[in-house]
């Protein structure tokens, strides 16, 4: 005779649900973000930007927490994780490089267009992320790009350059290391991370009068996540 299932607990449901909803927010932060750039307000933009990136950064952490999959399974979690990285990943920058002076006039919406369809090219490969946690070509990470146009202030058609050369990046298949996940180096990788992302913050908050060392020092963290993901992923096995 069978055993019938117990029924889950009020509270797990509760948080489970609850994530999904922590994860939801993402969407409000961004339509904020996207109001403060039409309001030409880049400081509140910024604000609202790294809440959605904390967002971001700890829902995953969560969902396995409240076994998200379990409790909450009406619910695609990634699906959803997705549809808000597009929003607050894509479609802010792009509105961002369309708007703000860190483009030349002549090339801000095809720039803003460019991101916008080889994000889409990118989210939607079959492996766009890796059974085994990376992501496949550049994973679209142009919030970071555009706010360091905002705080470096390099000549305009600089960051067009890179912009093009990020767009390109999209369709060469390296896998970019997820850094929460990634067990090659891993303490040394997870206390960069949290480094690099406290000293941004710390940075970025104090836009427009942030230290000029802020912007610099916090691409070593971006040299030692590129060359940790271009090691032969053999190497990365545990």
């Amino acid at each position: 005779m069978a055993i019938p299932e117990s029924k889950p607990s009020l509270m797990r449901v509760i948080a489970a649900w609850g994530v999904h909803l922590f994860t939801a927010t993402g969407a409000v932060w961004g339509l904020l973000a996207i109001l403060a750039i039409f309001a030409g307000d880049y400081k509140l933009m910024i604000v609202w930007m790294i809440i959605a990136m904390l967002v971001d950064g700890f829902d995953g952490m969560l969902a396995r927490w409240a076994d998200v999959k379990t409790y909450a399974k009406g619910i695609d979690g990634a699906l959803l994780d997705n549809i808000l990285d597009y929003v607050n990943y894509v479609l802010v920058p792009a509105l961002f490089l369309f708007k703000a002076d860190v483009l030349p006039d002549s090339v801000r919406l095809l720039a803003a267009c460019t991101i916008l369809l080889t994000s889409a090219y990118q989210f939607t490969q079959v492996d766009a992320k890796t059974d085994d946690h990376h992501f496949k070509g550049f994973p679209s990470y142009w919030n970071v790009a555009v706010l360091y146009m905002l705080l470096m202030n390099l000549p305009q058609w600089v960051n067009f350059g890179f912009l093009m050369l990020f767009n390109i990046m999209v369709f060469i298949p390296i896998k970019y290391i997820y850094p929460t996940r990634n067990t090659f180096f891993r303490s040394l990788t997870l206390v960069l991370t949290y480094l690099y992302g406290a000293i941004g913050i710390w940075g970025l908050i104090q836009y427009p009068n942030q230290p000029g060392w802020v912007a610099w020092v916090s691409l070593i963290y971006v040299a030692y996540y590129i060359v940790l993901s271009i090691i032969p992923k053999k190497a990365h096995a545990n």
